[in-house]
């Protein structure tokens, strides 16, 4: 069944669901006020769709009427985007429900007075809304606690900081810093770790576990060489480190690495799927023809699948 208005069609079922008491709602009061609100903003159908599939009770609920255009008033001030202000609610749909007058404007001041530049904010509020959306005092200790961890405000990492501390408890922060330890990590090193690199602290406690138990036991490598590359935390472990790094072994053990070159992180990790393939096939295709056959091997095994992901013409 879908509940449709003109061009908006919502798969009833679903949004029943999530919000039962919908069937209580006012069709004519709620409803239909709420999705000519939501189409008036420029939501797409299928952003619409997917928007209201996901928080019904949020967005359908009446309070929507009074806080959306406010909420996308400001966000348009402050982004001068419509662009930019559909992709903040496509990210954070609820943002239509705060009084960001409240709960953001004072934030975004606090991030120009502490010297985070006006450009960096924006496009920060468009990807990461929700990081804004807190009280004044709750936002003030997080800057404070990045400050003291010597984060630069001018520099982009320092609201990826805020967003990774805003973004967990306490409680979660300190058993990621148990595991770090765990695997032989000083307090300085993690912390040296997370200035290079926010988004070591954002991975699970389960994946942080499992990757350093691959790069530390069967890579070999020690912490510091981890802290020095901390992105590789944020890797898909089966879909990029698992498969590469097994092949860098590979290539390795048939002695086809210089030895002045050993492991090129950039190379090996940091190149997108595209760039990767061509490379490696290019550089190892005499010595190696057997390495794309051997790659895809190792992909599909670390991610539990025997079917081919890989396709000749994929590396040409």
């Amino acid at each position: 069944m879908l509940l449709h208005n003109k061009s908006i069609i919502i798969p009833v079922s679903k949004v029943i669901c999530r919000y039962p008491r919908i069937l209580l709602c006012d069709p004519a009061k709620t409803l239909l006020p709420n999705f000519q609100i939501l189409e008036n903003i420029g939501l797409s159908r299928t952003d619409l769709n997917a928007i209201v599939t996901a928080r019904p009770k949020a967005i359908l609920h009446t309070k929507v009427q009074d806080t959306a255009l406010p909420s996308v008033h400001y966000l348009r001030t402050v982004l001068g985007s419509d662009d930019l202000v559909i992709t903040a609610i496509k990210r954070f749909p609820l943002a239509l429900t705060y009084d960001l007058q409240v709960y953001a404007a004072e934030n975004v001041r606090m991030l120009l007075q502490v010297g985070a530049p006006d450009a960096t904010i924006r496009a920060f509020l468009a990807r990461q809304p929700r990081t804004f959306f807190t009280s004044a005092d709750r936002f003030r200790k997080v800057v404070r606690d990045v400050m003291e961890m010597g984060f630069d405000p001018s520099k982009y990492r320092f609201l990826w900081a805020i967003h990774a501390i805003r973004a967990m408890s306490k409680l979660t922060w300190d058993k990621k810093l148990e595991i770090y330890k765990k695997w032989g990590w000083s307090k300085d090193e993690i912390f040296i770790a997370f200035e290079r690199c926010p988004g070591c602290m954002m991975a699970s406690t389960d994946k942080i576990a499992r990757m350093l138990d691959f790069l530390v036991n069967t890579m070999g490598w020690e912490s510091s060489y981890i802290v020095q590359w901390p992105i590789v935390i944020s890797f898909s472990l089966e879909k990029r480190v698992i498969p590469r790094c097994l092949v860098y072994q590979y290539v390795a053990e048939k002695g086809l690495v210089e030895e002045q070159e050993d492991f090129c992180f950039t190379k090996w990790l940091m190149y997108s799927e595209k760039k990767f393939l061509k490379w490696v096939v290019k550089r190892y295709e005499d010595e190696a023809p057997e390495i794309l056959k051997l790659y895809r091997k190792h992909l599909n095994e670390a991610n539990g699948s025997t079917t081919s992901i890989l396709r000749k013409r994929d590396v040409i």
